[in-house]
């Protein structure tokens, strides 16, 4: 197994260590391009987790608690995910140089992580970051789902319950902003609304463009990076927990109990409709 930096803390959840890639059935997953996508491209974002939090701390500096919680939570968190993911994708698949296809990825997307890119307001920015940990708890969700590889279940799972905690903890700042910066719900809608619609682009794009090209970068036939995305569309969307991603997505709006739960059949009945049709 793969032991981790000296300096990873000790109030993880859990260690890459508790991993046993030992196990890994690699003959069941190996051919499968799909996973391969899933985990790789997954792990590009993760691991340039350092990036997105310094542009927090600089966004959220002067309050103490929060950049404590980014710092010393968050961030080891989310780059412990890019390394376990990293660890996997090397013990499938040794022969993908997943240093070189980073280090391309890094190169892109370091240049549209910007602050320029976060909402107006502290308020609005939790919402985001509340939707961006929406769309990865559904992601580990759907590729547990999908999988039958017992050590990335494992992972992927573990992953998804880490990203439900910060999504908890993003959620909470969040109301504390809202009273403070006197946060409408039409603001609110507005915020929740623009990361919705940038949920399949930018870095997840990005990363699944790079993961791609270096997956078949010495094949006389590269399948166009459109088929590619399709195809993993179309494989996730019949595991999508839908019902949890309109839950979280309308949760900010601070519907109440009963007015939530009004809301969310016929959402996640218009959710399912448009993925499954």
């Amino acid at each position: 197994m793969t032991a981790l930096p000296d300096d990873v803390p000790d109030t993880l959840r859990w260690r890459l260590e508790d991993i046993d890639l030992q196990a890994v059935d690699r003959e069941a997953v190996a051919p499968r391009d799909d996973i391969f996508l899933l985990v790789c491209s997954a792990s590009f974002i993760e691991s340039g987790t350092d990036l997105y939090t310094r542009n927090l701390l600089e966004y959220f500096a002067g309050d103490p608690e929060f950049e404590s919680w980014l710092r010393d939570r968050w961030e080891p968190e989310e780059l412990q995910h890019g390394r376990a993911l990293r660890a996997y994708v090397q013990t499938v698949w040794p022969e993908f140089d997943w240093e070189a296809a980073f280090a391309d990825f890094f190169a892109e997307y370091s240049a549209l992580c910007t602050l320029d890119e976060l909402e107006p307001s502290r308020g609005r920015e939790l919402v985001a970051r509340c939707i961006v940990e929406m769309g990865t708890t559904t992601y580990y969700q759907a590729l547990n789902a999908i999988c039958d590889e017992p050590v990335l279940r494992d992972l992927s799972w573990r992953i998804r319950t880490d990203e439900v905690q910060h999504y908890k903890h993003f959620y909470h700042r969040f109301l504390s902003y809202r009273r403070s910066e006197g946060l409408g719900r039409s603001q609110v809608i507005a915020a929740l609304w623009r990361r919705v619609a940038e949920l399949r682009r930018s870095d997840a794009d990005v990363a699944l463009r790079h993961a791609s090209a270096w997956r078949w970068r010495d094949s006389a036939e590269t399948p166009a990076l459109a088929d590619v995305r399709q195809r993993l569309f179309d494989r996730m969307r019949t595991e999508y927990p839908i019902e949890l991603a309109v839950r979280m997505i309308i949760k900010p709006l601070q519907l109440g109990p009963r007015l939530q739960r009004w809301a969310e059949r016929p959402l996640s009945a218009l959710a399912r409709r448009v993925l499954l049709n």
